[in-house]
Order: structure tokens, then C-alpha cells, then sequence
């Protein structure tokens, strides 16, 4: 076990044990993470032995026969969202809140729960977001995937490469570009927010916007450890936006576990709205588009 030696990296290690207390039974070990400081620093260092896991951006050995399946798997998928975007409908609401922060010369964080995937890189596509991504085998043709519909990545993840990826992110919101973490991912456990959103905005004063989208027809696969959605052609989405968190750039271990515990309820609040949107009444959809919109 690697233990915190400085004060950022006790920061993100509370928040972690937090995490770890609530999904032990089904996350044996999680490893903590830590501030893009340090990875910035390890960085320069080219040639540099690795330290710890989170410094591990190689990708894994992967037999000849996984190796192959990369290209064809992306090829596939690239082709159903291409072939199944054009026909989704979408009623944004409470995009105003990216506007603004745009606005005000500072770029987003964006968190959402990896159900979601297929209609946010679809709508978003081309806009150069930068995203986290995994180095592992799902991870290598989810890359070409989103890369070819526009985004960038950062190679990391909670569990392997993380420490690095932050740093790439923290360089690319300097550099005017959004960021994005799917994040109850790679690999859950489904609906419990990781904190590398938090750390990331700590670091660079950008503030964190989760969002969530619900669907009038898709399936949903249930034996998927996120649920995955996949929208039915020519179904309804709604996508809703909730207001920025900012996170203090001198925030102490209580304050970072309170914006921890915040994001988590934003995320949850906006994914039980827009997944029971289509279910709601005229009037009750109509008071959610006021509050939205305010």
C-alpha cells in the first residue's frame, strides 16, 4: 500500500478511504490517487523508473490475438454511433452554466456516469474535449473511438496511469481546452464518483459540471457492470446540465470530502431526473425546464 506523504496527496487519499468505506464489499483494493503536482514534476524526468502504479502509463502486454481485435472493435462501434447519432433528437437544458464559465475565461471539468457514453460523444463530438481513458484492452479501442469522433484523451485512470493523466488534463485546461472524466469508470462500481475531478480542479481553479442524459427508447444491458445505454434510432434525449462546482485552491481535507459528497449528489440528482423524464407529466417536465434554466 502506498501511503500520503504531502499534504495534496493526503487530500486525495481521504477522499479515496471515503470512497473504499462505501464499495469495499464489491472493490477489494483501490489505489489512491494524487495531485497533478507530483506528475508534473515526475514528468521531466524522461527515462525515470516508474514509482508507483499511478505512474504506469505503458501499455499492458497483450497477446496477438487481443492486439487484433483493437481496430475491428473500434471500427464496429465507431460505425453505430455514426450510423445511429444522426437520428437522436435532443432537448439541452441548462447548458447556460458552460456558457458562462467559458465566458469568464476559465474552461470545464465534466463528470458523468459511464452509462452514458454513446449519446455524449455523439452530441459533443468535434469539440476536442480531452478525456480520461484507460490503458487496459477496453481502453486502447474506446481511444480510437472517441479520438475519431473529435476528443482527446489522457492516457489514466483511477486504477492504472491516473497520476499522469491528470497532469496531461491540468496542461490542456491551461491551454483553453475542456476536460472530461467518466466517472464511475473504467470499471466502477456503477453510480460512485472517483475524485479525480476534484483534485483536477483544485489544482487549476476550473470548475466541475456533471450532467446526465434519459432517453424515451433505448436498452439499457443490465449484465454490464455500468448499465450500459444504447438509444433506440430516432429516440428522444434530454441532457441536463447542472451549475458549476468550484473547488478552493488552498481547500483543506474537510472541504475537499464536502465537495466530494456534493458532486456525488449533483450527479445522482440530474441522473434520476433525466432517466425518469419521459415518465413525467407535461407540468412536472415544465417546472425541471424552469429550474434548469435559471
Amino acid at each position: 500500500m502506498i501511503l500520503p506523504t504531502t499534504e495534496s496527496e493526503s487530500l486525495a487519499y481521504t477522499i479515496r478511504r471515503r470512497v473504499n468505506d462505501r464499495t469495499r464489499s464489491r472493490q477489494p483494493h483501490v489505489e489512491m490517487m494524487t495531485t497533478p503536482d507530483a506528475a508534473v514534476e515526475a514528468t521531466k524526468k524522461s527515462g525515470e523508473e516508474r514509482v508507483n502504479a499511478h505512474y504506469d502509463t505503458r501499455l499492458p502486454d497483450l497477446p496477438w490475438s487481443r492486439r487484433i481485435q483493437i481496430p475491428i472493435i473500434a471500427a464496429a462501434v465507431y460505425s453505430v454511433i455514426r450510423t445511429l447519432g444522426p437520428t437522436l433528437r435532443y432537448e439541452v437544458l441548462g447548458w447556460h452554466h458552460a456558457e458562462r464559465v467559458h465566458a469568464s475565461g476559465k474552461r470545464c471539468i465534466w463528470a458523468f456516469w459511464h452509462r452514458i457514453i454513446i449519446p455524449i460523444v455523439w452530441w459533443h463530438r468535434n469539440h476536442g474535449v480531452v478525456v480520461m481513458n484507460t490503458t487496459a484492452f477496453d481502453g486502447q479501442w474506446t481511444r480510437k473511438v472517441i479520438e475519431w469522433l473529435g476528443f482527446g484523451t489522457a492516457q489514466g485512470s483511477s486504477s492504472r496511469g491516473g497520476l499522469r493523466g491528470l497532469a496531461v488534463m491540468a496542461r490542456r485546461l491551461d491551454e483553453g481546452v475542456d476536460c472530461a472524466f467518466t466517472i464511475d469508470g473504467p470499471r466502477g462500481p456503477r453510480y460512485v464518483a472517483k475524485p479525480g475531478p476534484l483534485l483536477l480542479a483544485r489544482k487549476t481553479g476550473c470548475p466541475i459540471l456533471v450532467f446526465h442524459i434519459g432517453v424515451n427508447r433505448g436498452k439499457t444491458f443490465e449484465k454490464t457492470w455500468d448499465h450500459f445505454l444504447l438509444p433506440a434510432p430516432f429516440a428522444r434525449a434530454v441532457i441536463l446540465f447542472a451549475p458549476p462546482i468550484y473547488v478552493p485552491t488552498d481547500a483543506s481535507a474537510e472541504v475537499m470530502e464536502a465537495k466530494h459528497a456534493e458532486m456525488q449528489r449533483e450527479l445522482e440528482r440530474v441522473r434520476d431526473i433525466a432517466e425518469s423524464w419521459f415518465f413525467l407529466s407535461d407540468a412536472e417536465r415544465e417546472k425541471h425546464r424552469a429550474e434548469f434554466s435559471r
